[in-house]
C-alpha cells in the first residue's frame, strides 16, 4: 500500500512539473512623449542632463563621465555638449521632440549642453536658470580678536 501511494506521489510530480504555469509576463506599454523637460546640472567637475516626461518620470539621461570622459576632460564644454546628445539619443525611442530646459549650476558646460540638446535634434521651449542664489548666505565667523 506504502509503494502505490509513493508511486502516485511521484506520478502527480511529474505532472506538475509537465504543466506551465500561467503567469503570463504584462508587456509594458510603449510610451509616446512628444514633450518634456531637460535637466542640466553643470558642476565644476561634471555635466548631467536629464531628460523626462512632463510629471518628472526619467525618460534617459547622461553625464560627462558616462559619456567616456574622464577627469578633469569631464568639466569641459565638448563633454557637456556629447553628454547632451546621447541623452537625447536615448529619449527618441519615446519620440521626445520638445522640451523646457532647466540649467542648474555654474560649470564650463552650461551653454554648450543646450547647444548640444539643439544639434540632437530637439526644439527647446524655454531655457531657466534655476541655479540656487543666496540671499543672505550664512552666518559670517566671529571677529578674530588680536
Amino acid at each position: 500500500m506504502a509503494k502505490e501511494a509513493k508511486e502516485k506521489k511521484e506520478a502527480e510530480a511529474k505532472e506538475e512539473k509537465g504543466k506551465k504555469t500561467a503567469t503570463a509576463k504584462k508587456k509594458a506599454k510603449r510610451r509616446i512623449v512628444p514633450e518634456g523637460k531637460a535637466f542640466i546640472q553643470a558642476s565644476y567637475n561634471n555635466t548631467i542632463v536629464t531628460l523626462t516626461e512632463p510629471n518628472g518620470d526619467v525618460i534617459s539621461w547622461s553625464s560627462s563621465g558616462a559619456s567616456g570622459f574622464k577627469g578633469a576632460r569631464k568639466a569641459t564644454p565638448y563633454a557637456a555638449q556629447v553628454s547632451a546628445e546621447n541623452a537625447v539619443e536615448k529619449a527618441k525611442v519615446y519620440g521626445l521632440e520638445r522640451v523646457h530646459v532647466y540649467i542648474k549650476g555654474v560649470g564650463t558646460g552650461r551653454d554648450q549642453a543646450v547647444r548640444g540638446l539643439v544639434s540632437a535634434g530637439l526644439n527647446l521651449i524655454t531655457i531657466t536658470d534655476t541655479t540656487p542664489i543666496p540671499h543672505n548666505g550664512c552666518r559670517k565667523k566671529k571677529a578674530r580678536r588680536v
